[in-house]
């Protein structure tokens, strides 16, 4: 029996949906611009064909487990998928939007911890799945550190 690919395609659409509106609120500007980065922050040219890979692969592992929805796991696999888009997208509303680096990896953290479980899930349903999450996984453990870089490098002494 021949599986749809509809879920995949689904799952892509819905999580570049994700991507697009996270990618609007993340425009740099003046106040990130100003701030002091270290010498391997990387240049800014290269996030956006990062994360559309990212999230094109993300949204093909969510559709592979949508297919297997029968497995009792997969729903607490998507479950743990939806609460990681949600952090996801609020990490740059607080970096870029509240202009607040600390805050932000504060919640970076969450956001790890989310796709930590989300990834053990994954790969326990369907192993290919958990595999697509892998360099979402260690995209963003290196942008945690960069925001914690970033955030020590600009506090403020009073």
């Amino acid at each position: 029996m021949q599986k749809s690919y509809f879920p995949v395609f689904f799952w892509i659409i819905i999580t570049l949906a994700v991507g697009l509106a996270a990618g609007i609120v993340s425009r740099p500007d003046v106040w990130y611009d100003a701030l002091s980065k270290p010498a391997w922050n990387p240049p800014g040219w290269i996030f956006a064909p990062v994360w559309i890979l990212l999230y094109v692969l993300m949204g093909a592992a969510a559709g592979l487990i949508w297919q297997r929805r029968a497995i009792s796991q997969s729903i607490l696999a998507l479950s743990f998928y939806v609460i990681q888009l949600i952090l996801n997208i609020i990490w740059p509303l607080i970096f870029f939007g509240m202009c607040n680096p600390g805050l932000a990896f504060t919640e970076i953290c969450l956001l790890w911890i989310a796709i930590v479980a989300t990834l053990f899930t994954f790969w326990r349903v369907y192993r290919p799945a958990g595999i697509l999450l892998m360099p979402y996984f260690l995209w963003v453990s290196f942008a945690a550190v960069l925001n914690l870089t970033i955030w020590r490098m600009n506090i403020s002494v009073a």
